[in-house]
């Protein structure tokens, strides 16, 4: 029997990370299966379709979000609906937490598709990383936020999610029918054997032989990165390099503020190759981010064999725990980051990187993860 599922989404932009990749990723392991109808529904700057490889991908023409680039903001509720009713799927997947569920459920509802949530933004945390412990205001609008996720979700057939750390919030939110299933890597893509060329993809970024520490990621404010710029300058390792590789609204400030700091910041790399060889070159993977909801980035990183240094909150902290592949600083502490990089960097990084490496191979293959999301697609569909 063949399924057909629709994914729509937000949190898709020419220079965007995890969704992006989780949605090519779908799109892969779809096209190579008899049995599953895949189609993509994506935000961008005019309406098209376009079949790539068996699978349909939708552009809705819709606003980019101000300061939130390279996001946009669906609001065509009709060219939402031509598409449920073009591809009549048994399933609908969303992954964004902004207009899109609500113009779905809209459609959905009335013909009876079930509808499954991917939890993969956390504006809750995004607002308040640590909730009831902020500042007032901050309290109020993360209380208000979480209402609204917990309204999202009891709308859904089923809310998936990445990580403990997420189906703990929602499920303290009141969110129902939340199952954790967390991402995955390209391990063939991302692996320590890129690392016989070191020395090679460090000259052509112009890093001589020191200790590298990279981010790869959107340069906005929920990911802390003024924090690790603070923290870098505190090092005692006084050569040591932190690239910032990524595109938004940050760039240029963080720019201005790492002047003299031994920090460099990258514009976004689109060749998978390229960024794979360099988290394969680097010493270790900063995670400065407390509200990730997986952290797929971070991931790649540790399936290249290197270690990460997380903030400890947020999901990737709870992965770094899990595999014994890195270390972690308390939050909003750029004293205690640069004291926890001094410790990474004279610890053994390259057993701290086959420990990463294992942890993805046994926990994190794509393959493995799509297995599990189409058979929660068949729960579903069998409840329904």
């Amino acid at each position: 029997m063949t399924r057909s599922v629709l994914d729509i989404s937000e949190y898709y932009g020419d220079t965007s990370g995890g969704v992006r990749t989780y949605l090519s990723e779908k799109a892969a392991y779809a096209a190579a299966r008899h049995d599953i109808r895949q189609a993509i529904a994506v935000p961008g700057g005019a309406d098209s379709v376009e079949e790539r490889n068996g699978v349909r991908w939708y552009s809705i023409a819709s606003p980019r979000i101000p300061g939130q680039d390279p996001y946009r903001l669906v609001v065509n509720g009709r060219r939402v609906r031509e598409i449920i009713r073009a591809e009549q799927p048994d399933v609908i997947e969303v992954g964004s937490a902004y207009t899109v569920p609500w113009l779905v459920r809209r459609v959905a509802r009335p013909s009876g598709i079930p509808v499954v949530w991917f939890f993969h933004g956390h504006i809750p945390r995004i607002i308040a990383p640590r909730l009831e412990a902020e500042p007032r205001p901050r309290r109020w609008l993360a209380a208000a936020a979480a209402r609204y996720v917990a309204a999202i979700g009891r709308g859904m057939a089923r809310t998936i999610v990445a990580s403990d750390f997420a189906r703990n919030d929602l499920e303290r939110f009141g969110v129902e029918r939340v199952t954790r299933i967390p991402l995955g890597v390209d391990a063939d893509t991302f692996t320590p054997a890129r690392r016989e060329r070191r020395m090679e993809t460090r000259g052509r970024w112009g890093v001589e032989d020191q200790p590298l520490a990279i981010y790869t990621g959107r340069l906005t404010s929920e990911k802390q990165l003024g924090i690790a710029v603070d923290g870098w300058r505190r090092l005692r390792h006084a050569d040591a390099v932190l690239m910032l590789i990524g595109a938004g609204p940050l760039a240029a400030s963080l720019a201005d503020g790492a002047r003299g700091a031994r920090i460099r910041i990258v514009p976004f790399v689109h060749d998978r190759d390229a960024l794979a060889d360099l988290y394969a070159a680097a010493d270790f993977y900063l995670a400065p981010g407390p509200a990730e909801t997986f952290g797929l980035s971070a991931h790649e990183a540790l399936a290249s064999g290197t270690p990460v240094l997380s903030v400890a909150a947020g999901a990737v902290a709870e992965q770094v725990e899990r595999s014994g592949a890195g270390a972690l600083y308390p939050l909003g502490n750029a004293a205690g980051l640069a004291h926890a990089a001094d410790q990474l960097l004279e610890s053994d990084l390259t057993a701290l990187g086959g420990r990463g490496r294992s942890f993805i191979i046994a926990h994190h293959l794509w393959p493995d993860v799509f297995r599990r999301i189409f058979a929660l697609y068949d729960e579903v569909l069998a409840a329904a």
